[in-house]
């Protein structure tokens, strides 16, 4: 749970860098890539994430441009990334406007629950987290590059003058 704005904001840069770079890596014909048949595609985890945004967020008062949860998917991969972009600074501007530390314990219905403001700041980045894990999976599959994020990707190595890990 965050109990400060600077620490949010801190945490919540890092990782938005880190979606973006995910999203970055994204082709229009990856979009369709997905395990089986019955299960999201990965231009759908990525538009989840975009729209999540607001739509949790959205839920705690917080008052800003976006895009609404039920929005279709985009067929071009720079869309969604362009959005997510947009969402999420619309977001933080909103974030520095609106409220302040105290603002961060108030509670909220959240899906039938009662969380605090700073709880749910906590659960988005974990979804994002999360998210992106699905991704760099399907990614492999659909022949992209995966970048690195919480170190160094398989292709990545060997910018650090190192062998990659046995499989």
């Amino acid at each position: 749970m965050f109990t400060s704005l600077t620490a949010f904001l801190f945490n919540w840069e890092k990782e938005s860098e880190s979606t973006e770079k995910i999203l970055d890596c994204l082709t229009d014909d990856s979009l369709n890539q997905s395990v089986t048949t019955d299960d999201r595609t990965l231009g759908r985890i990525a538009w989840h994430i975009v729209t999540s945004v607001p739509e949790m967020i959205e839920k705690t008062g917080l008052v800003f441009p976006s895009i609404q949860e039920d929005a279709p998917v985009p067929s071009h991969a720079k869309i969604i990334a362009d959005s997510y972009r947009d969402v999420n600074k619309a977001m933080v501007n909103a974030i520095k406007k609106q409220w302040n530390d105290q603002t961060l314990l108030e509670e909220r219905n959240m899906y039938g629950e009662s969380w605090t403001i700073g709880t749910t700041l906590h659960v988005l980045i974990n979804h994002q987290i999360h998210h992106r894990g699905q991704m760099t999976v399907l990614m492999r599959q659909a022949g992209l590059k995966v970048p690195g994020i919480m170190g160094p990707s398989r292709e990545e190595w060997g910018q650090f003058g190192m062998e990659a890990p046995l499989l």
